[in-house]
């Protein structure tokens, strides 16, 4: 699927309200809490001593989260800026991450990064490079930063969001992130190759939004679950056979 057509299909979705394979999802005019701009904030106390154990590896064009030889896998997309993505992670991300915990599936991570060309600004591609530079820094680093990234997205998706100082900030609430080589690799845009290959896999990927989520392959239609976790438990032990 070309860039073109995979920001027509996007313009299309946005008109009809319907963004990813959930029935709500990000849109022109955001529709999930988000803070002020420059907000810091950190995973709940009660699910960061998961986080932290939590390792990552990069593959190709995703951010692994779990265990690799986990029996299944779980591919989620999201963007930095989609302000359901972070309904999400807040929710059902924090259910995939205690099963990759137990060792019970594995966590394939693709950052997009669309919202930049639909919104202007480069916001999510920071982002995205800051969250490829943490999972090169051991065991838990990755899972944490995302976690205290997404409860830190400023409202309104805005173009001027994630800046280097901003995430950075944030790195601070994750112990033993902040270091030479992840400060430089934010600052400098080190991974921005890297960004932009996720990006293509994203749009070649036909998922057509985010937050949009696989179960060994095969897209969870989850709609409105896919931000209460119970449910998104529920949704989960279904697809998984449980």
């Amino acid at each position: 699927m070309s860039v073109r057509r995979t920001r027509r299909a996007l313009a299309a979705a946005v008109a009809a309200g319907l963004i990813g394979l959930a029935a709500v999802g990000c849109s022109s005019d955001g529709g999930a809490d988000a803070g002020p701009a420059g907000k810091v904030a950190e995973a709940p106390p009660a699910h960061a001593g998961t986080l932290r154990v939590l390792p990552s590896a990069v593959r190709d064009t995703k951010i692994v989260v779990g265990a690799a030889d986990a029996p299944h896998t779980v591919t989620v997309y999201a963007d930095p800026r989609c302000p359901y993505c972070a309904k999400f992670e807040a929710s059902g991300g924090t259910v995939l991450a205690e099963r990759a915990a137990r060792g019970e599936l594995r966590i394939e991570y693709g950052i997009a990064s669309f919202l930049d060309a639909r919104t202007g600004g480069t916001a999510s591609a920071r982002a995205a490079n800051a969250l490829r530079a943490a999972a090169e820094e051991g065991p838990g680093k990755f899972a944490a930063f995302q976690a205290a990234l997404f409860a830190s997205q400023p409202a309104d998706e805005s173009k001027d969001a994630f800046t280097a100082d901003h995430l950075l900030r944030i790195a601070d609430r994750v112990d033993g992130l902040r270091g030479d080589a992840f400060d430089r690799a934010v600052r400098d845009g080190t991974h921005a190759a890297w960004v932009a290959d996720a990006e293509k896999a994203f749009e070649d990927s036909g998922v057509g939004g985010t937050p949009s989520v696989l179960v060994d392959g095969k897209a969870l239609d989850g709609g409105a679950g896919l931000y209460d976790a119970d449910a998104f438990g529920r949704l989960l032990d279904g697809a998984l056979g449980s």
